[in-house]
């Protein structure tokens, strides 16, 4: 997505917060070194929602893996490049 990221990770070692707050630095870190800038790439904070029932868990990565198609950044699923998902 061009202006937000969707994800449907499982939880391991690492808290969600430190987890959003490396993803954050590491990639702000590239697209600036890409871009030839510097600065803020990211807003601050970020919204989570946690699955709470087991049969959610194939409907929520639908919607996720179907966000580019919606906006129009692909015509089929399956050109996107992220759109492969172990719970589908």
């Amino acid at each position: 997505m061009p202006d937000h990221l969707h994800w449907l990770i499982q939880l391991q070692a690492m808290p969600l917060s430190k987890l959003v707050l490396q993803v954050k630095s590491r990639s702000a870190i590239a697209i600036n070194k890409a871009r030839a800038t510097s600065g803020h790439v990211w807003q601050k904070g970020f919204h989570d929602h946690a699955l709470r029932r087991e049969e959610d868990l194939t409907a929520t990565a639908r919607y996720v893996i179907a966000n580019p198609l919606r906006a129009g950044l692909v015509k089929r699923v399956g050109e996107h490049p992220h759109w492969d998902a172990i719970w589908l």
